[in-house]
């Protein structure tokens, strides 16, 4: 009998995220996660979304557009907490059907001066984005701010 190794999953890699709603500089849940934890936050867009008004915050749905946001880089010592508060925030877990964000791994262009760069996003998931496209209002500008 061969006992096969237990490999445990990797971590997922230490990327920048990418905000366009509530945590972004000025808004309501930025001080709350991200003050003192971040090392850098910079304008940013997400290209191939579309940004739609939710309930009291945005979502980005992966479809021909461009969103507007931050590039948000973490201090290295509050990285691993900042990933576990963020996506208790954003209400995801890995896997579970019940999500209401997806975090998943996309490029991301600096606004000063255009380089791309590897972010984690937080996309509405399958079938809220599915709703979103039949039913919801779409925010043309991709920049959630201008509805303030």
């Amino acid at each position: 009998m061969s006992l096969t190794p237990f490999l445990a999953p990797s971590p997922p890699p230490a990327l920048p995220f990418f905000v366009y709603g509530t945590l972004r500089p000025g808004e309501p849940n930025h001080d709350h996660f991200l003050r003192g934890r971040t090392r850098a936050e910079e304008p940013a867009r997400l290209h191939g979304a579309a940004l739609y008004d939710g309930p009291g915050y945005p979502y980005a749905v992966e479809e021909p557009g461009v969103v507007r946001g931050d590039l948000v880089t973490a201090r290295p010592e509050e990285y691993a907490a900042l990933l576990v508060a963020l996506d208790r925030l954003e209400e995801y877990a890995p896997g579970d059907p019940r999500n209401l964000y997806e975090r998943v791994e996309r490029e991301v262009v600096r606004e000063a001066d255009g380089t791309p760069v590897r972010a984690w996003v937080y996309v509405a998931a399958p079938a809220v984005a599915h709703r979103l496209r039949l039913q919801g209002s779409r925010i043309e500008t991709g920049d959630w701010l201008t509805l303030r």
